[in-house]
């Protein structure tokens, strides 16, 4: 891979880039204006009428497409391009590019109106102190509907995130393509979905949906590894309401057909739903904190001895039920195991039965994988193996280290699930641990059944360490289950068949429903109370965090799609 140009964990940018800007934006720089002290300027009035200009067309620029627009923004509860970029970055740090573009179509009037920026402000800044690239459309311009000139202001940062490796952050808000520009439209849409895959795996990608986005402009966003969107004020979809009602006769909203909530819950499209404009911004600065610069870096830590270690450990001891088939919350564990008020869950309301999310364990970013024993029991359904096989995939490409919190009787059964491809969907999250090369770490908490103890990160796909606590029961198949395919014949012959049920259930369980039996083999590292996970799974992270793995030389895997 080509070495990125920026030192990537200092955002002061090197000499070499600032050249390639345009004279204009370095006018203030006291060094463009050396000059022999004898010199006198021909003519001072010429020179600051000259800078005068250039603050007005400034401002003219900032303005975007008027205060009228911006208070019509202001009243849908929407922020404006440039107010949103206030929030994101941190103070003072955005650099604006291409402040003047202007596009140069002239077909249906468009020659008479040619706003600077043309409806998207681009440029670069940082987050918590590290460089980030963004664009921001502006919807008071054209709706923020996507010329030429507008996509190639978009292609302009993009680039310069890949050649510097650095994220890219995009802020959508846009009515669509220009319909007047036509096919030019349609052809810078696809210069940036090109480099949205090129991108893919070398540099973060984040998409906030923060306005309407139809058409040809859903498939940037879902390039890109996170999406994020805003109640009540974003929607997402290929066709509106007014095409779905004319083709297939349904009515239906905006909001219903493509709105957070949907995408939140029915599509899996996006990964976080937030309140409003200023809880998504902070949702990104918060999410970029987990991730490295590329991919070719990793994650930032947090010095250990500022990390909170002030956990109830033993609580852990008696978190688990006795009685097998009774639920609890995955995320109870969790909350014991990571630093501090510190899981930042990513698709909360998508296949809820597996938590995924980013937390810190030790000052180090990880990336938690866990079965919901309190949603369907904890099972594997469609939903939840195309969630985690896209979180395990994100993680593995940007070298976030991946903790897997098993309880799984197995995957769901039934015809729903059959006829609509468990077996390629659930394929899915199995290539994904298997392809992983990123530190592993799984903890059996509890049930460890048949084919989803292999998916679920065993030793036998490649799982580094692999603990498992007193609790945990690793078999073919529940106890219930498995005594009735062994025992068939005894439970025929017994006299009292649930008696006779329930005496080999118990033997099945204490030989085979246990530990111990893995660990014979050296399918489970180690069996560790509970209590002891913590300071276990930082140790295990510490001694894999130089990590190689060498993977047969290829073109590209064939993921299960």
């Amino acid at each position: 891979m080509r070495p990125f140009g920026l030192a990537l964990t200092n955002p002061v940018l090197p000499p070499t880039f600032m050249e390639q800007f345009p004279a204009p934006t370095l006018l203030h720089d006291p060094a463009c204006h050396m000059s022999d002290p004898d010199d006198t300027p021909a003519d001072t009035s010429s020179r600051d009428d000259r800078y005068d200009d250039l603050e007005r067309r400034r401002a003219e620029a900032a303005k975007g497409g008027g205060e009228e627009r911006i208070e019509r923004q202001h009243e849908k509860d929407k922020l404006t391009a440039r107010e949103r970029l206030d929030i994101l970055l941190d103070d003072d740090s955005f650099e604006e590019l291409g402040t003047f573009v202007r596009h140069q179509e002239t077909n249906f009037g468009l020659d008479e109106d040619r706003p600077p920026g043309d409806g998207v402000v681009t440029g670069y800044g940082t987050i918590q102190g590290r460089l980030v690239y963004i664009f921001s459309q502006d919807f008071t311009v054209y709706g923020g509907s996507l010329g030429r000139a507008h996509a190639d202001k978009i292609v302009n940062v993009m680039e310069k995130a890949l050649e510097n490796g650095a994220p890219v952050i995009g802020l959508n808000d846009s009515g669509g393509a220009r319909i007047q520009e036509g096919v030019k439209s349609l052809g810078g849409y696809a210069d940036i979905f090109k480099l949205n895959t090129e991108a893919s795996g070398v540099v973060p990608q984040i998409s906030a949906i923060m306005g309407p986005c139809a058409g040809g402009a859903v498939y940037s966003p879902a390039i890109t590894d996170f999406t994020l969107m805003v109640e009540d004020s974003s929607y997402m979809f290929v066709t509106g309401p007014n095409v779905v009602k004319t083709v297939t006769q349904e009515e239906v909203t905006a909001n219903d057909l493509g709105g957070a909530r949907t995408h939140a819950t029915k599509s899996g499209v996006s990964h976080l739903t937030c309140s409003n404009d200023v809880d998504c911004l902070r949702r990104i600065r918060e999410l970029v904190g987990y991730l490295p610069q590329n991919c070719e870096e990793d994650p930032p830590r947090v010095p250990r001895e500022e990390v909170e270690s002030a956990h109830d450990g033993d609580a852990l001891d008696g978190l688990v039920p006795e009685d097998p088939n009774q639920p609890y919350d995955m995320r109870d564990v969790i909350r014991h195991l990571v630093d501090a008020d510190d899981f930042f869950e990513i698709q909360p309301d998508f296949g809820e039965n597996l938590l995924t999310g980013f937390s810190r364990i030790g000052g180090r970013p990880v990336g938690i994988v866990a079965n919901q024993p309190a949603v369907l029991a904890g099972t594997l359904d469609i939903d939840a193996s195309i969630k985690g096989a896209r979180f395990v995939r994100t993680c593995d490409a940007f070298n976030v280290p991946l903790l897997v919190l098993e309880d799984v009787p197995g995957f769901l059964p039934g015809t729903d699930q059959e006829w609509n491809g468990i077996i390629k969907h659930g394929a899915k999250l199995l290539y994904a641990f298997c392809e992983a090369t990123v530190p592993r770490i799984t903890v059996i908490t509890r049930k460890a059944y048949g084919g989803a103890y292999d998916v679920m990160n065993s030793k036998h796909i490649g799982g580094d360490l692999n603990f498992a606590w007193p609790t945990a029961e690793v078999a073919v198949m529940g106890p219930k289950s498995a005594v009735e395919i062994i025992y068939r014949d005894e439970l025929d012959d017994a006299d009292d068949t649930e008696a006779a049920k329930d005496d080999f259930v118990e033997q099945y369980r204490d030989r085979f429903a246990t530990p111990y039996v893995a660990a014979e083999y050296g399918y489970v590292d180690d069996v560790i109370k509970p209590s002891e996970t913590r300071k276990r799974l930082i140790c295990g992270f510490d001694m894999l965090e130089n990590k190689v793995v060498n993977n047969p030389r290829k073109k590209h895997g064939n993921l299960p799609l």
